[in-house]
């Protein structure tokens, strides 16, 4: 048997790329905003969660279980930060913005939908390009959006400098080189609170 392998990664200053960091540190951890959503997701993905697309009562899934969006509010509740809160703020006062299931507001599943992130992203956070090429504007802590799909991005990065994503799948939750495997539709960084 050959042995395992970890996949080849290479840090952003091969590249001469310098990271961003927020001016933010939302839950008083002396850890900058974008630093904290990276690592708040890549911890959640090394807890190998199971993928389960379900509605629950309340918004939450059980630890343990959950989706791509899933991913997105953990990494932002360990950084400071109460997306479902948020999301159902901006929906009620909103609610003609968003895409909503049956034209209604549902504070149990409306924060997990990658639609409706992709609205509150797009009137509350910074829009960057979707060029993967453009290697330096891809920052760890950035959140990439695809057709019905969501992910953040990692601080690691390919041999061609594109950045690795942090996400959950139907095939598993992972941190690895798949930022193109997908048609990228958005490009966002969390601004909240920047100075």
């Amino acid at each position: 048997l050959a042995p395992f392998k970890l996949p080849a990664w290479y840090a952003r200053v091969r590249f001469g790329v310098a990271t961003l960091y927020s001016s933010a540190d939302a839950d008083g951890d002396l850890i900058d905003d974008y630093t904290d959503i990276m690592l708040a997701a890549r911890r959640y993905i090394r807890s190998q969660p199971e993928y389960v697309s379900d509605y629950f009562a309340g918004g939450y899934p059980p630890e343990g279980q959950g989706v791509c969006a899933d991913v997105i509010w953990r990494a932002l509740k360990e950084a400071g930060y109460d997306l479902k809160a948020m999301l159902d703020q901006d929906v009620g006062a909103h609610p003609e913005a968003y895409p909503l299931a049956n034209g209604l507001p549902d504070s149990n599943i409306d924060f997990r939908r990658v639609v409706n992130l992709r609205v509150f992203f797009e009137r509350h956070c910074l829009e960057l390009t979707t060029d993967a090429d453009d290697v330096a504007a891809w920052q760890p802590g950035d959140f990439v959006i695809y057709d019905g799909h969501i992910a953040v991005i990692s601080d690691r990065r390919n041999a061609q400098g594109q950045p690795y994503v942090i996400h959950h799948t139907g095939h598993g939750a992972f941190e690895e080189d798949a930022l193109t495997t997908r048609r990228i539709l958005a490009h966002f960084r969390w601004a909240l609170n920047e100075e």
